[in-house]
């Protein structure tokens, strides 16, 4: 039995020499045993969005243990989790468990560097929550201790995965709304509106506008607190472990690939999340794509870019195609972590960087970051930034 085999091997050996050893004693069944640790934190970010219990849903993969600080937390997730051993410290449980990947679950950024140089110095492949962390610095730090040990990190962007947007990009690609001229994405603008807001998330839609867009090139952006342009004083430490934070209204503009050019809003109390999305504009037509795995998305092929004018109506858009019903299936944050972890599995045996990586990661901070970066020098900035830091941490007056 494979199961037999793993536990003599494991032995003295390192993620990557058990990894090569697991797919030459199971070379006949095409089957790799995938253990799991959970890291959460009850209290700071607990699990996430379902970070820790997708494991149960993807094939040849089993949860063997969890950590979380907080004793009645712990005992929550084992019961949940059905895990074997609990930890207090998962810096622990990386050391003592045989351990393939790690899933990191906490939502507040604070943690997620630590976490991941301590999992990725292990050699331990990572899922974890969004977004990546606070600044360009952490960025550049996890992602070059990733790259030295050889190691496949997947974040949960599950729209990412969503095989709506691949039908998208084909339908753009065909010309079907003719030359792409603008991408257009709001937040949820409650009372998160504004900073808060373009973390937590604008992180999704500029995920998606980078899917679409192609890489950041500039960004020229202006921040405002009660109307007015955000100074030094403005500045406070942010919900979830952001860190320094400020504005309760902003907008930036990109500049994209092949002279396509994005556009980022929010402002504290205009909305109920109804905006929430990301538009397409393009010469002949609009895309209209909301958040999630089973996005609802619309199609406008009207360059007036108005149904009311036109008289032409907005078109659904499923992975079936225009008009087309979508398939039966779970359209739940769940399916989307189901498709992000099944990929990591597939990018890990093929040697490949997962769809939604590390890199994709810090791009996503990079364009949160150039909002401060741009109103910090009150000039367009070029991306990728120069200053790593987090920008409102200079502000100087």
């Amino acid at each position: 039995m494979l199961e037999n085999i793993s536990i003599i091997t494991y032995k003295g050996h390192t993620p990557r020499q058990r990894f090569l050893l697991n797919i030459k004693v199971s070379r006949d069944r095409d089957m790799v045993n995938y253990r799991i640790g959970v890291i959460g934190h009850t209290g700071r970010g607990n699990y996430g969005h379902g970070i820790d219990t997708v494991w149960s849903h993807v094939p040849d993969c089993e949860v063997v243990a969890v950590s979380d600080p907080d004793q009645a937390g712990q005992a929550a997730a084992k019961e949940r989790l059905k895990a074997p051993v609990t930890y207090s410290d998962y810096r622990k449980m990386l050391n003592d468990e045989q351990l393939d990947i790690v899933a990191i679950c906490p939502r507040w950024l604070d943690q997620h560097r630590d976490m991941v140089l301590f999992a990725a110095e292990k050699e331990l492949h990572i899922y974890m929550e969004k977004p990546f962390c606070r600044t360009l610095e952490e960025a550049d730090q996890m992602v070059a201790v990733c790259e030295s040990n050889k190691v496949k990190l997947a974040i949960a962007h599950q729209t990412r995965y969503s095989p709506t947007l691949r039908v998208i990009r084909e339908l753009i690609e065909d010309g079907r709304i003719g030359d792409v001229l603008e991408l257009r994405g709001r937040g949820k603008e409650d009372g998160r509106g504004g900073g808060e807001d373009l973390w937590v998330l604008g992180s999704h839609i500029f995920n998606m506008m980078h899917f679409f867009g192609g890489e950041p090139t500039w960004c020229f952006a202006r921040a405002y607190q009660d109307g007015v342009p955000v100074q030094k004083k403005d500045v406070y430490e942010g919900n979830e472990g952001i860190g320094s934070l400020a504005a309760n209204s902003l907008t930036a503009t990109y500049g994209m690939q092949d002279g396509i050019h994005g556009y980022f809003a929010s402002t504290k109390g205009a909305g109920n999340g109804a905006r929430f999305a990301l538009q397409i504009y393009g010469s002949k037509g609009v895309f209209d794509i909301k958040t999630g795995y089973r996005p609802l998305a619309y199609l406008l092929e009207d360059p007036n870019w108005c149904s009311g004018r036109s008289g032409k109506n907005w078109q659904r858009v499923t992975s079936a195609g225009v008009g087309k019903p979508a398939p039966s299936g779970d359209s739940s944050l769940h399916a989307g972590n189901i498709a992000a972890c099944i990929d990591l599995i597939a990018a890990i045996k093929e040697d490949r960087q997962p769809e939604c990586n590390m890199y994709e990661a810090r791009t996503t901070v990079e364009m949160i970051a150039a909002v401060y970066e741009s109103h910090r020098q009150s000039v367009p900035v070029a991306m990728p930034l120069i200053q790593r830091k987090n920008p409102l941490t200079l502000l100087t007056s």
